[in-house]
């Protein structure tokens, strides 16, 4: 279905580096990069660009705007959020979806990854020890530094910094006009190699979803979309939120697979039931 065909990846922050090696190899196909589509028109990390739909929702514009301007049937899109960890308390997390859009065999097959190893942080910082305190921590200078002006204010915003000698000239600009800066880690994936590392890992999650087939049309992307918990407790049967069995789902032929027990146990400990342990 992908062997020979050419696959538009689409974006301007050198994502290529990870995404095309994997898919080459895997799929067998070829790689180019958007030329004429600037993903930043539909948000930026840093405010300038405000982002108007959710994640899932502006990767797939990213590839459909991208595909109608390259005249592509195929294409990939990646997009990262950064925040506090949705069940990890007080711990950042980097989500990133990645999408693949196969007009050709009208298929869209989605991954994502919800990733503690991030660098992300924020500050606002009035002394040179502030600073590099803030930068030591944030992996500088392998990882790319944002000063600007305050938190919410993109009209004095210096991105990509690499280097200390850039780090602190900029930074007593700043301290120069307004007395501070505000800090951040440049969340780019070109100047943030963790981030890097965890979307090579959504492209190898993205590409053994590709490789699983529906047994009934034969489809890429048979995947779990429904989970149900019920599990039953080891100590009393009383049903338990462990995970009882997936369902599997074809977008095409609506084929539907139960895997039971999908973590390889029957029943789950005492420990996790709601009426051995309220």
């Amino acid at each position: 279905m992908f062997e020979g065909r050419t696959l538009l990846i689409v974006t301007k922050h050198q994502k290529e580096k990870v995404i095309a090696p994997i898919f080459e190899k895997e799929l067998r196909v070829k790689c180019i990069v958007s030329q004429q589509f600037d993903t930043d028109i539909l948000g930026t990390f840093t405010g300038e660009v405000e982002r108007k739909n959710d994640p899932l929702t502006t990767v797939k514009e990213k590839c459909k705007v991208a595909m109608s301007l390259e005249n592509s049937d195929l294409a990939i899109a990646s997009e990262g959020s950064f925040g506090a960890h949705p069940s990890v308390f007080f711990a950042s997390a980097d989500e990133e979806f990645l999408v693949l859009l196969d007009e050709k065999n009208k298929l869209e097959i989605i991954a994502r990854e919800i990733s503690l190893e991030t660098n992300f942080a924020t500050s606002e910082v009035i002394t040179e020890k502030e600073l590099f305190m803030f930068a030591n921590k944030a992996g500088f200078p392998q990882h790319g530094i944002i000063l600007r002006k305050d938190a919410h204010d993109a009209t004095h915003i210096v991105k990509g910094i690499m280097d200390e000698t850039t780090l602190l000239h900029t930074f007593k600009e700043f301290q120069k006009l307004y007395g501070k800066a505000f800090v951040e880690t440049d969340m780019r994936a070109m100047y943030n190699p963790t981030r890097m590392s965890v979307i090579e890992k959504v492209a190898k999650r993205l590409v053994e979803k590709i490789k699983c087939t529906c047994p009934n049309c034969d489809t890429p992307g048979f995947d779990v979309t429904e989970i149900v918990r019920g599990l039953p407790c080891e100590g009393c049967g009383f049903p338990t939120k462990g995970m009882l069995f997936y369902i599997y789902s074809c977008r095409k032929c609506d084929f539907k697979k139960e895997e039971k027990y999908p973590h390889k146990k029957k029943h789950e400990d005492p420990m996790y039931c709601d009426l051995c342990n309220p």
